[in-house]
């Protein structure tokens, strides 16, 4: 069994004079349950990857990390669905700050074309206007793809990929909305945006944006799956092409939470150039759970553990835990289920990520609704949590 250890050096500093006392394997941890021992020995039929960084604070309180992985592999493709909307955040955050307005400002999307959307009202938020602090909080709530999207726009394609290269992330690709309609080029085609003070006057705004490069997937071509369901509901014997749609690593996705939460132990040239209210205010939304929140309030259907999969993924009933906090960000779609997630449990020092992505799909057909998230997918990452958080319990550190 491949089992490779990484010290992060690029980003945050690692510092010797903090050991375990005990040397964490991926074996000792799966020997624990019967089902990460079977799900793991198949890791190629699952296309399973999985990250691990022990956190350890110093006299000072320092954070130092050391990180484990299993099978990490950028060129082992997995689709990574909602995990742009966390890059995506945090790049809103950065440009409205950029362009001097609050990200509570209220925010007018304009169309040019069928494919477009013109919004200019928000009934989930207090004021009935979109804005997108709003978008960020829907989307980090309960992964809204509608929220997503109007983020997309208003970043646009070139910026996007712009930042995220100056970031150190230049092979993500970010090109497509999330609510349909538009495909091939119109989806780098990106609306106008206008931003309004209270009394609705224009303060800023955002030209519709047309992008003119080519922005090729760093995989080449990438085909998955044995057929797939077409647009027409028509089944194609053939895998199916993902190389004109996003894509991020497992390792970058951990990375951009990583540097998120700890943005304050950066060196300044590597900070988000966000304002540290924004930041908080998404870390809170990505840590909520639906029922705590007000505009919008979320029905009984947003679970507690709807996108809390390690840990709790494997039930719908409350969270009654109230000390373990997971911040984190997931995605699921086309039989691929994935997570990221910084974990805490201050009362007992507990504080570490993980990071899992697994494949379920049976049949190998794409786009045919019958993948096998609740009774594989789930219960594995859940499971993955709990022994992780198990093991954390147990550690101990010597300084």
């Amino acid at each position: 069994m491949k089992i490779k250890l990484i010290l992060i050096f690029i980003i945050f500093s690692v510092s010797y004079s903090i050991q375990a006392q005990t040397t964490f394997t991926f074996d000792s941890v799966f020997s624990k349950s019967p089902l990460l021992t079977k799900i793991t020995h198949q890791y190629q039929k699952y296309k399973l990857q999985i990250i691990y960084t022990q956190i350890d604070r110093d006299a000072t309180g320092t954070p130092h990390f050391t990180t484990h992985t299993f099978h990490l592999d950028s060129s082992n493709y997995f689709y990574c669905a909602s995990l742009v909307k966390l890059p995506c955040a945090i790049l809103a955050l950065e440009k409205t700050k950029a362009l001097r307005i609050y990200s509570q400002t209220i925010m007018f999307t304009d169309s040019s074309n069928a494919c477009q959307h013109t919004v200019k009202i928000d009934t989930t938020s207090k004021n009935n206007y979109p804005s997108v602090a709003q978008y960020i909080k829907r989307m980090a709530l309960v992964s809204d793809n509608f929220a997503y999207s109007r983020i997309y726009e208003f970043l646009g394609t070139d910026y996007i990929h712009q930042r995220l290269n100056e970031l150190g992330y230049p092979n993500i690709r970010i090109v497509h909305r999330f609510d349909g309609g538009c495909v091939g080029k119109e989806n780098t085609n990106t609306n106008a945006v206008v931003f309004y003070d209270e009394n609705l006057k224009p303060i800023a705004s955002v030209p519709n944006q047309v992008s003119e490069i080519n922005y090729k997937h760093p995989l080449g071509n990438v085909k998955i799956g044995n057929a797939y369901i077409n647009s027409k509901n028509k089944k194609v014997n053939e895998p199916k092409d993902f190389s004109y749609m996003n894509y991020m690593s497992l390792d970058n996705t951990h990375s951009i939470l990583q540097r998120l939460i700890f943005n304050d132990y950066l060196p300044f040239e590597k900070r988000y150039n966000i304002i540290n209210d924004d930041r908080k205010m998404l870390i809170q939304y990505l840590t909520q759970y639906p029922r705590e929140s007000s505009y919008p309030t979320y029905n009984k259907s947003y679970y507690d553990s709807y996108k809390k999969y390690f840990l709790f993924g494997d039930s719908k009933k409350n969270i009654t835990d109230s000390d373990i906090k997971i911040t984190n960000i997931v995605g699921q779609s086309y039989g691929f289920m994935s997570d990221c997630a910084y974990i805490t449990n201050e009362k007992k020092s507990i504080e570490f990520m993980l990071s899992a992505v697994i494949y379920t799909n049976e049949d190998g057909v794409i786009n045919d609704g019958k993948y096998e998230y609740n009774s594989i997918a789930l219960p594995f990452l859940a499971e993955l949590g709990r022994q992780i958080y198990r093991y954390e319990e147990n550690r101990k550190i010597k300084q």
